[in-house]
């Protein structure tokens, strides 16, 4: 069954320019499917286009009859009075009527015990049941919690909150409006990294479609098995998720640029074929036809477009060469904020060349850390203490400039002291082209603005870079040329990211904020994960010891011991054939990453469950 059919769509800002230019595509009922495309492409446009909130100039739209889209980008006004969990329970208004309905029927009953009132208060009871309306105050408590909305936030005005905490709680009620078709607009920009895995977990047992635009490359992985990529205002189609798309885009790019090729070597050969023949036929007809023969064949052949692919910006940052042992020395570090410790006793050293990767909730001191770092900030107590050789250059989450009214060039001349064509040069290598210099730096979008600040950071010679959110707000090409220069710079890096995809890339030491401690973990996020996993498999299996020593124990016979212990060898036998099994597994679905990651989750439960029958096989051992 189709759930949205989008045939020849047509919408335009500007007379003469079509955004989307015939755009058609159909996506099927259950289908998890991602909409890609570079910044400005229309992705957003499409969505807003799908909920009715803006219009088109033709084509067609069909969402199947009966079916509800919701829109996570989309913030409705809500009364001036509404807490959180005014908005959160909006989304059970329908089961609060029939709760409403119940109590007058109830209150009806006392003096009418006719069976017309019985009847409808038993089909109206059965609807809320059936609707989860004795279950909605624990889904919705679920729900917040999955996206760290808090208690106390619960209860905070919702017009009080920042667009990212709107964001998260609009997520939240879209969630629990059980929408069939979820349009998810960058649903992961303001989730921190274990409330982006809770949605991932969601959205794989979600029954309904899914619609997402997003830049997060992991989450694109795990979550969609389609794309549909927006170029040039038509749609590109691609049977896989995002490794697939990118690798799949690749193939295409190189094959269609073997075939442009061909041709035009085949369309200069004719050409040269035809001009020699118009030279040598001068008197002579046959060869003036043949010549206008061969025209005419290039003319009416089929010609392949050049294919266009993005261009990647050659940079990298000027690099000092370091002297000394100690990039970098916390002593003691404490730092506390409204009445909570963020983190206490700090003691940790960055040698030369380390890349750190700090990871945590929102809230718990990631860039509170960093701020100290760089003096921005002070602490409670302790000390930061850069080696005498440092030089470092740091790019904060909100890039701002002295002047943001004076345009990129002016910028460029009055913070780096250049000449007009060396800056002209540096913009260039940046991807600020042509007139692009002379927008006034407030027109530049987030990712531009971050983009135009390291291309001010570059201008000298730096051994320890400190980047507080780089990724964020940047589409995936600009994500690659960020990665491109951080991958040539070869000094002491330390940066604050939910970034799956570049934490996995360049951390080769994890700093995670947690409750108010710090992990060092030495690795990158793949070992920390892992060694996470196993830490939580321990805590489970010591509490489940815990919980049976609680309990109350029959004194065993020697027989019935025995017997036990038979009964538990078989278990772990089978346990451990079933482990074994799933290793099978893991090594004949090494290159799917998905399957990898279901088996994974799958291994880590096993693993716990033969770990309990060790734990009980060994207390009886004992008593024996």
């Amino acid at each position: 069954m189709i759930d949205i059919s989008v045939k020849d769509l047509v919408k335009s800002f500007e007379v003469g320019s079509n955004l989307l230019d015939g755009l058609s595509f159909e996506i099927n009922s259950g289908e998890r499917v991602g909409i890609l495309g570079k910044n400005g492409c229309g992705k957003t446009t499409l969505l807003r286009i799908l909920v009715g909130e803006i219009g088109y100039d033709s084509g067609s739209i069909m969402t199947a009859p009966g079916k509800r889209l919701g829109l996570m980008s989309q913030i409705p006004v809500y009364p001036e009075n509404y807490t959180v969990d005014d908005v959160l329970k909006e989304a059970h208004r329908p089961l609060y009527e029939l709760s409403a309905k119940m109590e007058q029927l109830s209150a009806r009953m006392a003096s009418d015990d006719s069976d017309s009132v019985m009847r409808e208060y038993d089909r109206t009871a059965a609807e809320f049941e059936a609707r989860g309306g004795y279950d909605m105050d624990v889904e919705r408590a679920k729900v917040a919690n999955g996206l760290e909305i808090s208690e106390k936030m619960r209860s905070q005005p919702f017009g009080e909150l920042s667009g990212g905490e709107k964001t998260r709680v609009n997520l939240a009620r879209l969630i629990l409006e059980d929408t069939d078709i979820l349009l998810l607009d960058e649903p992961t920009n303001h989730l921190d990294l274990r409330a982006t895995e809770w949605l991932e977990g969601y959205l794989a047992g979600f029954k309904g479609t899914v619609l997402a635009v997003s830049h997060d490359r992991y989450f694109l992985d795990r979550v969609i098995k389609r794309a549909i990529e927006i170029s040039d205002g038509k749609a590109e189609f691609y049977s896989g998720n995002y490794s697939f798309y990118a690798a799949e885009r690749l193939r295409r790019y190189e094959e269609q640029l073997k075939k442009y090729e061909k041709e035009q070597k085949e369309i200069k050969r004719l050409d040269e074929a035809a001009r020699r023949l118009y030279q040598w036929g001068t008197g002579n007809q046959a060869l003036m036809k043949k010549s206008q023969a061969i025209r005419s064949r290039i003319e009416r052949m089929e010609k392949t477009g050049k294919p266009k692919q993005d261009k990647r910006l050659h940079i990298k940052f000027s690099e000092r060469s370091f002297e000394g042992d100690e990039a970098l020395v916390i002593e003691g570090l404490t730092k506390s904020f409204d009445g909570r410790t963020l983190f206490s006793g700090l003691d940790l050293t960055v040698g030369p060349g380390e890349r750190i990767g700090i990871i945590g909730d929102n809230g718990a001191g990631k860039s509170t850390l960093i701020k100290i770092i760089v003096g921005e900030e002070t602490a409670d107590a302790g000390r930061v203490r850069r080696g005498p050789a440092v030089r470092y250059a740091y790019l904060p989450q909100i890039v701002t400039f002295d002047d943001p009214h004076r345009d990129l060039l002016d910028t460029m001349l009055y913070s780096e002291k250049c000449t007009p064509q060396q800056a002209r040069d540096r913009l260039g290598a940046f991807g600020f082209s042509g007139e692009d210099v002379f927008k006034p730096v407030s027109a530049l979008s987030g990712g531009e603005r971050s983009r135009l600040r390291l291309c001010m950071l570059m201008r000298s010679e730096i051994n320890l870079l400190i980047l507080d959110e780089p990724t964020n707000h940047l589409d995936i090409a600009s994500r690659e040329w960020i990665e491109d220069a951080v991958e040539e710079y070869d000094e002491a890096l330390i940066f604050v990211s939910h970034d799956r995809y570049f934490i996995q890339e360049f951390a080769t030491r994890i700093w995670a904020l947690e409750n108010g401690r710090l992990i060092d973990f030495r690795g990158d996020l793949a070992a920390y994960n892992e060694y996470k996993s196993r830490q939580l498999s321990l805590q489970q299996t010591a509490k489940a010891v815990e919980r049976k020593k609680e309990k109350p124990q029959r004194r065993k016979s020697p027989g019935s011991i025995e017997k036990q212990i038979a009964r538990l060898e078989r278990d772990i036998a089978r346990a451990e054939e079933a482990l074994a099994a799933i290793d099978r597994e893991l090594e004949a679905n090494a290159t799917d990453y998905e399957k990898l990651m279901e088996l994974g989750e799958k291994r880590s439960q096993a693993e716990e469950q033969l770990d309990a029958l060790y734990l009980e096989w060994e207390e009886l051992s004992e008593n024996e």
